[in-house]
């Protein structure tokens, strides 16, 4: 079995060392080469050891996260970045992916989704939050292309196929209480499916769950509903 050996960045002590912890006891494929504080202390480790992959939060001391992935991509574009933080403004997002960012998660993702997304990444898939690929399809005006279809497929696979039927009406506008008569269950449930298909896709909105739904396949799976 390969080993993914990955460098983590973040100035937050007790949270860099309990992921630490998480990662290599989930997942024994993955090593935790070395821990850095922030940007500076990132580059002078990778001198030293180079790892498959750096989790990299954005704002650090000395040298915040956009800057390092900028630094480091241009010296070592072999080694994949992700951020990993509770930062999703747009300027951030933008500039870590144009500076060559692999991936942008959220802090607030489970740890088994972090292990899977950091073994699709070593493999070469680019890893977006729910959140993160909304925010590039509002900022792009168009959700069509593959990249943004495999994200939302992959995103909408998590849910159950229950979620996913009423996770399509939602996307064709439909009310909650249309969505009951259509599948024969009460309204009650359809919210609670519903509050299900946001926790499950890290989303707060029907808006979002729309825009991930139409970037998907899901029109092709459930055309028997319309």
């Amino acid at each position: 079995m390969d080993v993914i050996k990955i460098l983590l960045v973040d100035d937050q002590i007790l949270f860099i060392e309990s992921l630490k912890a998480v990662l290599e006891t989930l997942a024994h494929d993955i090593k935790i080469i070395n821990i850095a504080h922030n940007g500076l202390e990132a580059v002078k480790l990778v001198k030293k050891q180079i790892p498959d992959i750096i989790l990299l939060d954005v704002r650090m001391p000395g040298m915040d996260g956009v800057e390092t992935v900028k630094v480091l991509h241009k010296k070592y574009p072999e080694i994949k970045i992700m951020m990993l933080t509770t930062f999703d403004d747009d300027e951030y997002v933008h500039k870590a992916l144009e500076y060559g960012a692999a991936g942008y998660m959220l802090k607030d993702v489970p740890p088994a989704d972090l292990i899977n997304s950091i073994r699709a990444l070593n493999n070469g898939t680019i890893q977006m939050s729910p959140q993160i690929m909304v925010k590039l399809m509002d900022s792009s005006g168009d959700s069509s292309s593959l990249t943004d279809i495999r994200h939302a497929t992959r995103e909408i696979d998590k849910l159950s196929k229950r979620e996913q039927e009423i996770l399509f009406l939602v996307s064709a506008n439909m009310e909650n209480s249309k969505i009951s008569d259509k599948i024969f269950i009460a309204e009650q449930t359809v919210k609670n499916h519903i509050s299900s298909i946001y926790s499950k896709l890290g989303i707060h909105d029907r808006a979002a769950a729309i825009k991930l739904a139409k970037a998907s396949n899901l029109n092709e799976r459930f055309t028997h509903l319309t």
